[in-house]
């Protein structure tokens, strides 16, 4: 049975991404700095910014890594400590996994490291949909966080030859929290920042799976978000409503796609989101 190792797995993406894992016959380690609600596997207490506490042997005998775990969001603890908790974590967990021979890991990236989320200046996007290849404005320590981890990545790849994927989440949506779309499905300026784009977590969960499964992949980053935005607005009108300065679309805009390009993701991984919040939400009850 193939063992893998998930950081932060008591979190809101965790138990989706440990769920993915056991349906699909894997031996699972959740590490965290809390028991989830609802346990669905081993739960080992650890500080992962202690690199001691990391080669302490939660990765022995592990075929992969998947780590999650982090300060989900900018401004909601100071920079420096967003920022040392993030890069060292990952730093930790990536250095101690390529010297014990682990072969695969997924990291935790953000579409918040292109700097359109958490932005003070009214960041604008250069083109849309964004793609990998857009340059990367962070302005705060959480996006930053993410562009060096996915440096320390590339880093630890070249020296061991681990597989790495760093995924590029949009707004990840547990199931539960499609009860709140009628609050914003028509209102832009509520999700502008992060270009109206989600990612269901059962669907999120299916990438780091495939990351772990698909081989000759080396080093990569793909953004993952779900084909649809968030919004019952076509995307051209979000657009020319909120962003009326851009005129560079690099893909025919015609309804309601994403404006977070994910057909890398698709093209690397095989992966296809499969869930759309329409299918959970009836706009006919919005008052």
């Amino acid at each position: 049975m193939t063992k893998v190792v998930i950081t932060g797995g008591s979190g809101l993406l965790g138990p989706s991404v440990v769920q993915e894992f056991l349906d699909h016959g894997y031996e699972v380690l959740n590490v965290d700095q809390k028991h989830p609600a609802n346990p669905l596997c081993k739960t080992i207490i650890m500080d992962l910014t202690d690199l001691g506490e990391v080669y302490g042997g939660v990765l022995e005998g592990a075929d992969a890594v998947v780590h999650l775990a982090a300060i989900p969001v900018a401004y909601s603890h100071p920079n420096e400590v967003t920022f040392r908790n993030n890069v060292m974590s990952t730093y930790n967990i990536l250095e101690a996994a390529g010297a014990l021979g682990i072969k695969k890991a997924v990291i935790s990236s953000s579409e918040a490291s292109y700097g359109f989320v958490f932005t003070k200046h009214n960041l604008e996007p250069l083109y849309v949909p964004i793609d990998e290849e857009h340059p990367r404005f962070p302005e705060d320590s959480y996006g930053l966080s993410k562009i060096i981890n996915e440096q320390t990545a590339e880093a630890i790849h070249q020296r061991t030859g681990m597989q790495i994927v760093s995924l590029r989440l949009g707004n990840i949506i547990a199931p539960h929290m499609y009860a709140n779309f009628l609050d914003f499905i028509h209102k832009p300026e509520l999700r502008k920042p992060i270009l109206w784009s989600y990612i269901d977590a059962r669907d999120a969960a299916t990438a780091y799976r495939l990351a772990v499964e698909k081989g000759e992949i080396g080093i990569a980053a793909v953004n993952i978000a779900a084909d649809n935005s968030s919004m019952d607005i076509t995307s051209m009108e979000l657009m020319e409503t909120c962003f009326p300065n851009v005129v560079d679309f690099r893909e025919p805009i015609q309804g309601y796609e994403t404006l977070l390009s994910n057909k890398k993701a698709k093209e690397v991984l095989g992966w296809q989101p499969v869930h759309n919040w329409r299918d959970y939400v009836n706009i006919n009850e919005e008052e």
